[in-house]
């Protein structure tokens, strides 16, 4: 573009970034400039779908965010991992295709506006999605994003059978708006047997536009603001910094880990930080980097028959087999995602709806081995965690310097209630595997084990084997109140000329995963921008 002017630059291309590539590019007189600090995703591990295990704890795909150690952590820096590669996280992901409840959106918009309720939202969920299942007045059939089922297996339908047994409601699509608790089989970003992430779904349909720029290797340094107004970004470009124009506006969707930093290398932040580290104050906005929020988690694992469990699929002879299986006909084991089943449950019969999130895999990991690997034996794992945890952590940036890495304090467990909510989980989990016909098919709790029982023993487990779940959220607050970073319509109060548009701005945590919340999100975004032009 003449003169490195662009009308619309995009940070981040990650969920939101990609969908608003694809948004507003489709105007073919939009000059639209997306920039990534990874590179592409042409590696092929990224589009085998359990080739995650390769992928995620892969420097040259991810961001390596460490949180620092605190009490509730038990005193250990964990991975908070981030996409670093066209398609972000989405690209790295568990593929796991979760809406968040009706209910979020609700009190979303309670808090900004009605651009966020669900008829909204999920408006914009129908016109994003291409649903197995097909169209339906709750799910979209045409969209770009394919949407997919996994393959029932004994061992799996046996899990959504515990959970009928426990009164959970069957769900042949777990994603429709209900406030009561639900078992079924989890969509998710699959289609053929390859991942479908943002990028697959948004950027390669959008890329063959001759308005749409795309840069990669390119990371952001600051936002350059004028007399008050966003005009531009400075990245590093080759080894050289270079001054990049938005004309429109700049929008900010390089996640809620990052895009935080970026406000405040710019000056945009709480003030006294700011001129702690010698970088001039643009806009006070003390809520900059505050009120993050995580899924801290904990994998149970049990041991089943070998012959149930995925895990001798994982292993030996037969791992090469199946990558060998994948890449000739795209099928069999290497083409699932991370988790098959899914239950959303209530701690207390008097909630209004689900607070806890059951994951479930038919297979196990060996937490022993120095690399990732599955279990010598048969095995299946449930992922439990609280779906809206009240514990509020910070992100914040250590010097002015882009190549260095931020603080984060999660506070993990500073909330009473997360605590007792955290307890129950995992007393729930106990129980919906001695439902018949699972408990036929189980041997024995292997992790954290029966010999954590009483309430001490089961908070220590979640000490020691819980981990953060990547789904972080909440560090520029959007709110119709004055103290939120961002307004309802995701511009950032103090500057002009500048929106977030990434899971940053959701002001507690969704109920569930969030690549799914992330991408719409960015199509409400996309509305709310074009309706304004």
């Amino acid at each position: 573009m003449k003169n490195n002017s662009y009308d619309y630059i995009i940070i981040g291309a990650g969920s939101a970034g990609c969908v608003l590539a694809y948004r507003l590019s489709e105007n073919s007189g939009h000059r639209v400039l997306l920039i990534e600090a990874g590179a592409s995703d042409n590696h092929p591990f990224i589009h085998m779908p359990k080739g995650i295990a390769k992928v995620m704890g892969n420097p040259a795909f991810t961001w390596p965010f460490m949180t620092e150690p605190e009490a509730g952590s038990n005193h250990v820096a964990e991975s908070w991992a981030r996409g670093r590669v066209l398609g972000g996280s989405s690209s790295v992901n568990g593929m796991v295709y979760v809406r968040g409840q009706d209910a979020d959106f609700n009190a979303l918009a309670a808090l900004s506006s009605d651009d966020w309720n669900w008829e909204a939202v999920g408006r914009a969920y129908r016109a994003m999605e291409n649903h197995e299942l097909g169209s339906a007045p709750t799910r979209g059939g045409r969209g770009p994003l394919a949407i997919s089922l996994p393959p029932a297996t004994s061992l799996m339908s046996a899990a959504v059978e515990a959970g009928v047994a426990m009164g959970l409601s069957r769900k042949t699509d777990v994603n429709e708006p209900a406030d009561g608790e639900r078992v079924g089989f989890l969509p998710r970003t699959i289609f053929n047997g390859r991942r479908q992430s943002a990028a697959v779904a948004f950027l390669a349909p959008a890329r063959r536009r001759p308005n749409l720029t795309i840069l990669t290797r390119t990371p952001v340094d600051k936002i350059l603001v004028e007399n008050g107004r966003a005009v531009g970004v400075r990245v590093l470009r080759n080894g050289v910094n270079q001054d990049l124009r938005a004309e429109r506006e700049l929008l900010l969707a390089a996640g809620a880990l990052s895009s935080p930093c970026i406000l405040q290398r710019s000056g945009i932040g709480p003030a006294d930080f700011l001129r702690d580290l010698g970088i001039d104050v643009i806009h006070d906005s003390p809520e900059v980097g505050r009120n993050v929020r995580e899924h801290r988690g904990i994998v149970m694992q049990w041991r089943v028959r070998d012959e149930l469990s995925l895990n001798r699929q994982f292993r030996g002879a037969r791992l090469l087999a199946n990558v060998a299986r994948y890449y000739l006909t795209h099928s069999g084991p290497m083409s699932g995602s991370a988790y098959d089943v899914g239950a959303w449950i209530k701690t207390r019969e008097d909630l209004d709806r689900p607070d806890g999130q059951l994951l479930i895999a038919p297979f196990s990991f060996d937490y022993q081995s120095p690399t990732f690997n599955v279990e010598a034996h048969g095995g299946m794992n449930i992922c439990v965690y609280m779906l809206r945890p009240e514990s509020r952590g910070t992100v914040m940036i250590r010097s002015s310097d882009a190549n260095q890495l931020p603080a984060i304090n999660p506070n993990y467990g500073s909330a009473e209630s997360d605590r007792r909510k955290m307890i129950d989980l995992v007393r729930y989990a106990r129980r919906f595997v001695a439902q018949s016909p699972l408990s036929g098919m189980v041997s024995g709790e292997t992790r954290p084990g029966a010999d954590y029982s009483t309430d001490e023993q089961i908070v220590e487990a979640h000490l020691q084997c819980g981990y953060g779940n990547y789904h972080a959220s909440g560090s520029c607050r959007m709110g119709n109140d004055e103290s939120s970073v961002v307004d309802p319509q995701l511009r950032v109060r103090g500057v002009d000329g500048l929106r977030v548009v990434d899971t940053s701005i959701f002001p507690f945590m969704l109920s569930g995963n969030t690549n799914g919340p992330a991408m719409v999100m960015a199509w409400r975004a996309a509305d709310l921008i074009l309706e304004n032009r």
